[in-house]
């Protein structure tokens, strides 16, 4: 779709991912200066933005079958309960975020164990130089939009070292194997990225799914459009939105269905109850949006279903910028707003 200059070859760089997922894992894993599987009571996550979203990622994926706590930390201030029976695991693509950076010392001073995840020669990397705290490196040309398999996949691998998320390399070998049928369905013209593409159009994009697995793929649909097609769009998961959104819907329908087309994100490990009330939302939202898309959710595993609708999101999103004529990589407003740490 459209003719606009992809200035940083997204496009190629989100139809490389199965590649990418087989290369981070070939390096990922033999991490040294770990602690001891039974020194660790909790796990925290510490990241922004897209980082924080590959956090979420992993506390879907993992931390159902971890035996300890797993919690996903965004913003300044470090959770209380943070300690030396805490291992602390750092996502940063730039290494540079102030509010990730700010928790991370915190961490450090409170005696955590430390591991940082992000490019060797950023700031992030520098304290864990000066501390001796182990870092998992990645490419320095990770971007926001190409960031989400280098910052997740090292960590659910590094779970898996120590004993505390079991068969992760088996899940990530699954997800890459889903990619790549993915990706040569999309190559032989069978485009799902495309097809949603088109039914959005000028609309804003309503990204509907369900249960964790489901918030972690909407979310990261609605950041992309935001940050590659440069519109709004909003994202909801079941079944939350059936406490609140949906009650929204009940004014302004002549309005809203001019501007909204809502997108449904499914997969296998919705529960029954949601996947019911799916189709009670659905009719009750189809006279105030303008279309419907539909994407399902395919590979075996709740890692490759999750990568499988991200990887469509993603191209979707770019499909979306061409057709305006929109350069999907540089992100401005992003940069104005990103603030050096002190």
């Amino acid at each position: 779709m459209g003719g606009a200059l992809d200035s940083t070859h997204l496009r190629e760089h989100v139809l490389g991912r199965p590649e990418q997922l087989y290369a981070v894992l070939a390096a990922s894993g033999g991490v040294e200066g770990l602690p001891d599987r039974d020194a660790i009571a909790s796990v925290v996550l510490v990241g922004s933005g897209e980082a924080a979203l590959a956090g979420d990622l992993i506390a879907t994926v993992a931390g159902p079958f971890m035996a300890v706590p797993l919690v996903v930390h965004r913003g300044y201030e470090l959770p209380s309960f943070v300690g030396p029976d805490t291992l602390v695991i750092v996502l940063s693509a730039s290494g540079a975020t102030a509010e990730t950076l700010a928790p991370t010392e915190a961490a450090y001073e409170a005696g955590a164990a430390l591991v940082s995840v992000t490019r060797p020669d950023s700031t992030l990397a520098e304290l864990s130089a000066t501390w001796l705290t182990p870092l998992i490196a990645v490419d320095p040309d990770t971007s926001p939009r190409t960031e989400l398999v280098p910052l997740a996949i090292p960590p659910l691998i590094l779970l898996e070292d120590l004993g505390l998320f079991p068969g992760a390399r088996e899940w990530v070998v699954r997800a890459a194997a889903q990619m790549v049928r993915r990706r040569d369905e999309i190559v032989a013209g069978v485009d799902p990225a495309i097809r949603i593409a088109r039914t959005i159009g000028r609309t804003i994009p309503l990204i509907y799914a369900a249960g964790p697995l489901g918030l972690v793929a909407a979310r990261r649909w609605k950041h992309q459009v935001n940050l590659s097609a440069k519109v709004p769009a909003f994202s909801n998961a079941l079944p939350d939105l059936c406490h609140n959104e949906i009650a929204g819907w009940g004014q302004h329908g002549d309005v809203t269905r001019q501007v909204f087309t809502r997108v449904d994100l499914r997969h296998d490990h919705e529960h029954p109850d949601d996947g019911s009330r799916f189709d009670q939302v659905g009719e009750m939202t189809l006279e105030v949006v303008a279309d419907v898309a539909r994407l399902d959710a395919e590979g075996e595993g709740a890692l490759a279903q999750v990568l499988d609708l991200t990887f469509v999101g993603d191209l979707c999103a770019v499909e979306m910028a061409l057709a305006e004529g929109v350069d999907p990589g540089p992100v401005p407003a992003v940069e104005a707003l990103r603030l050096p740490y002190t």
